[in-house]
């Protein structure tokens, strides 16, 4: 197959790159569109109590309360003459709003729980219609049509779900166009640091260009007929330019090496794709195998990172294997052109002795060498037996964020929390004396401050004197009760909270859900949670099949998977060390909570996905010698020192492109990148360095052991070339695996 696609560029070059920049204009043009189609949010399981608690409220009660304007009078008290005109003039102007229900004010109820313990601040709380994608608009322009000064008597400020999420999208794009700013600039300086050569270092840019724009076309034709995440265009950039400038620099530097061994541009050209090319598709296989995973949960968040993920890993690999040996065929020996001062006549941006020398090293003394770096690599990890986890709230935005500066003035100075309430919803007829009884239930556990119902409120477990109750949260079919507490939202009490609600024993005949942000956050980790080993599974058996094909054998998919897992423990516990533990807050500018659950799975598939990236990358040649004769040891050693600096390089332009979002102003994207970054290298120096030749020291002959009947299956299936198949050992000796060459 490889050899076919050498051929075709070599004889159709030109037309495949005429057909390359059409489908590139295509791309972009569709995928300029994606932003358009892009949603916030995406956290949630549809099938979770908590969703169906809220499609209820949203059919029969006009909604959960998603919108939360903070409202400070300028002068005085808020009850002064004055503030309470301009108070009631603004109620009746959002209730004016079509996409506004179920508008409450204090100024409309009096009600005590929307005004604060200072008199300053009063709330009016609103419920914000439309699908998630519309919801955002006219978050946006209910936002800023009233913050700011109204009337000159009150200061409006905006806070709740609503606000932000559509906070957190906005700056998302603000950290996206700041981290590529940063990445592209630094990624081409690199890219001339390892080529010497100003054609040779654009070459890996284009193809990064063209993973962007098609993966950009699949999130606009996907966001059209599905739920796409706005979070999956950072992924997107960062993982396309990366993996297109990493496969691109394997293809370029084997041509390169090709041409300085003497062969024709042709002859390299066929070389480079049957052996780069081979790695690409491997490499390519096996990220999107992991990524794919990710297609198992039901938060169409993570979903999103899984389409994203597959799309930019397939094109990336399509463009380097096609439209790469084509320019590389057109560009000839020119490839060399535009050398840069530095650079000797005689380079070829491969097999320096570093990586060599430290091959040989770790292979004399494996134990010695690898040992300590198993022991920095565990004590990193050590954070994670401590490890709680979270989802999205205010606090991922930057202390200045308007939305996150309205929620601490509700946590400080109201009594309980209105905006975290929990909901519960009993989706049938109800009579007053069941509802009142359950009502005083649970206006009786630890935490809750009262709980309105439309029959009354309660607290302490009695009503309280001359309270009507709240008409609006009855319905002859269905009650609503609104639990609010003084629990900090989020918090494991709060959380305790959502599971002893739960377990009360409801009025007879009745099946009550529970819903809010507290019951989310439960029912996102057990979702998540309950999906993860499938999805643990899942890139396991495929990288395990995968690497077997590969190989020929299994000893090595199953070191892979080892110490893959040894050095993603690392990376977490690190994270979990920053970000949850608080350490680096602030140099970083973030605030310490529990990691988030959905970004630490997307984490997990990113650096086992591209752990394995480098994985192909140094097994590919060290097989390669194998097959051709080399024992185990100068395999080793040799394969690192023909690949030790390109996969190097390739590691730290990937990770300058994840790092780059280490500048953002969302923490939890700001997890994303550094430990996406620190997983890169830490696998490239740590992993591919020292333990894996450690690994194969330690093996030997039986690093390519597979049973008899798996041997002749790979001699039949495996996709991998190198020197004709050995005769079976001897009885009693390790089964060494070699391919027949296709």
């Amino acid at each position: 197959m490889f050899e076919r696609i050498a051929e075709l560029a070599i004889r159709r070059s030109r037309l495949i790159l005429v057909v390359a920049v059409v489908a590139l204009a295509l791309m972009g043009a569709l995928g300029t569109g994606a932003f358009g189609k892009l949603l916030g949010g995406g956290y949630d399981d549809p099938a979770s109590q908590s969703a169906r608690a809220g499609e209820v409220i949203d059919k029969k009660f006009g909604g959960e309360t998603n919108l939360v304007l903070l409202v400070r009078a300028s002068r005085g008290d808020i009850d002064d003459p004055a503030a309470r005109q301009s108070g009631r003039a603004l109620a009746a102007d959002l209730k004016k709003e079509k996409n506004l229900e179920n508008v409450v004010s204090y100024w409309d109820t009096a009600s005590p729980d929307l005004r604060s313990k200072d008199g300053r601040h009063a709330m009016v709380l609103a419920h914000v219609q439309g699908d998630d994608l519309e919801r955002d608009e006219n978050t946006k322009s209910v936002i800023d049509a009233y913050t700011g000064t109204y009337e000159d008597t009150l200061t409006v400020r905006s806070g709740g779900g609503a606000a932000v999420t559509s906070e957190m999208g906005t700056q998302s794009g603000k950290d996206l166009v700041l981290a590529e700013a940063i990445a592209v600039p630094l990624t081409l300086i690199l890219l001339l640091l390892v080529f010497g050569s100003l054609v040779a270092a654009l070459l890996p840019l284009a193809i990064g260009l063209f993973a962007i724009a098609g993966t950009f076309a699949e999130l606009f034709l996907l966001g059209s007929v599905t739920d796409v995440s706005v979070f999956a265009v950072n992924l997107t950039t960062a993982l396309g330019l990366g993996l297109g400038i990493d496969y691109a620099l394997l293809m370029v530097s084997r041509f390169r090496e090709q041409l300085a061994a003497g062969a024709s541009v042709e002859d390299a050209v066929r070389r480079t794709v049957s052996t780069a090319g081979r790695t690409v598709a491997f490499s390519a296989a096996t990220v999107a195998a992991a990524l794919s995973a990710l297609l198992v949960f039901p938060q169409y968040f993570l979903r999103s990172f899984g389409y994203a993920g597959v799309g930019v890993v397939a094109v990336a690999a399509l463009s380097t294997l096609f439209v790469m040996p084509a320019l590389l065929v057109v560009l000839g020996r020119r490839v060399n052109s535009g050398r840069l001062p530095w650079a000797g006549r005689g380079r070829t941006a491969t097999r320096p002795p570093f990586w060599g020398r430290l091959a040989g090293t770790v292979m004399r003394r494996p134990a010695l060498t690898a040992l300590p770096v198993l022991a920095v690599l565990l004590l990193a990890a050590s954070p994670l037996l401590g490890i709680t986890f979270g989802t999205p709230d205010d606090r991922v935005l930057p202390e200045d964020a308007q939305s996150r500066q309205v929620s601490s003035v509700l946590r400080e100075k109201f009594d309980g929390n209105d905006d975290a309430a929990l909901h519960v919803v009993i989706d049938q007829p109800l009579g007053k004396a069941p509802l009142r009884a359950y009502a005083a239930d649970l206006s009786g556990l630890g935490g809750v401050v009262r709980v309105e119902t439309s029959a009354g409120t309660y607290t302490g477990g009695r009503s309280t004197a001359a309270d009507p109750g709240n008409k609006a949260l009855g319905r002859p079919d269905a009650q609503q009760l609104s639990v609010v507490s003084t629990l900090s939202p989020k918090s494991d009490a709060a959380q305790s909270l959502v599971k002893k609600v739960r377990e009360l024993a409801p009025p007879a005949g009745t099946h009550p859900l529970v819903g809010g942000v507290d019951a989310e956050l439960v029912d996102s980790k057990d979702s998540i949670g309950s999906r993860l080993p499938l999805a643990v599974a899942l890139v396991a058996l495929t990288t395990f099949l995968l690497l077997f094909l590969f190989t020929g054998s299994i000893v090595q998919p199953l070191r892979a998977l080892l110490l893959n897992m040894i050095s993603l423990g690392a990376t977490l516990g690190v994270m979990t060390w920053i970000f949850q533990d608080g350490n680096l807050s602030s140099l970083l500018g973030f605030t310490a909570q529990p990691m988030e659950v959905s970004m630490t799975v997307l984490m997990f598939c990113i650096a086992f996905g591209l752990s394995m990236d480098y994985e192909v990358f140094v097994t590919s040649r060290i097989k390669e010698l194998h097959d051709l004769g080399e024992d185990n040891e100068s395999a080793v050693t040799n394969g690192l020192g023909h690949t030790g600096r390109i996969v190097t390089a390739a590691a730290c332009l990937l990770a300058v492109s994840f790092f780059a979002f280490g500048t953002a102003e969302l923490s939890f994207m700001q997890m994303f990148g550094l430990g996406s970054g620190l997983a890169i290298l830490i696998d490239a120096v740590a992993v591919r360095g020292i333990l894996v030749p450690a690994a194969m020291r330690l093996l030997g002959r039986s690093a390519w052991y597979a049973p008899g009947f798996l041997r002749r299956f790979h001699g039949r299936f495996g996709l991998s070339e190198g020197a004709p198949a050995p005769e079976p050992a001897p009885a009693g000796a390790p089964e060494l695996v070699t391919e027949s060459r296709n």
